[in-house]
């Protein structure tokens, strides 16, 4: 099957599933009230990132995880900020999308898009350096009530950890 039969496919295939939902929805009402209300838009943000991953495996083309993992990220963010109503953390939540790109990485190379060693360094990282970010700018913003006492130590640590690994690199 050539790549435009495939892709074909994949939106028909996609299509229908939507369709299938909308029917569902329309029949049994009660069952689906999750996805409905005001807390639930970021959901459909989520959504968009699945059939994003769904539509890269169905066509053959893996690198779809990765704009599929940051825009699952970012529906999930929204949503927990949704539902919390502290927008306020975007101030520093924002740090989280290059580990949404690495979580992107990593399903790119456990997919065959790319080497797996080298994707599961390169998105082992991202996620490091993104959480690590996360941390610090929480910390400015909300005071170190994240990681408590532990995270002077945790930075120490993973300073040493990104020093090591520059070092025997070379």
């Amino acid at each position: 099957m050539d790549q435009r039969t495939r892709s074909g496919v994949a939106g028909g295939v996609l299509l229908i599933l939507l369709g299938l939902l909308f029917l569902a929805y329309q029949f049994m009402p009660g069952r689906l009230d999750w996805f409905s209300g005001e807390n639930s838009w970021p959901l459909i943000i989520v959504a968009v990132g699945l059939f994003l991953l769904i539509f890269g495996l169905i066509v053959n083309a893996p690198g779809m995880a990765v704009p599929a993992s940051i825009l699952a990220g970012i529906g999930l963010l929204l949503y927990w900020q949704n539902a919390t109503g502290d927008w306020a953390s975007w101030a520093y939540a924002w740090t989280l999308i290059p580990g949404f790109v690495g979580v992107g990485v990593l399903l790119n190379g456990l997919l065959g898009g790319s080497k797996m060693r080298e994707a599961l360094d390169g998105g082992f990282w991202l996620i490091l350096i993104s959480l690590t970010m996360f941390a610090i700018f929480s910390a400015f913003f909300q005071g170190p009530n994240l990681f408590g006492p532990y995270l002077p130590v945790l930075l120490i640590v993973l300073g040493l950890l990104l020093l090591i690994r520059s070092i025997v690199k070379r």
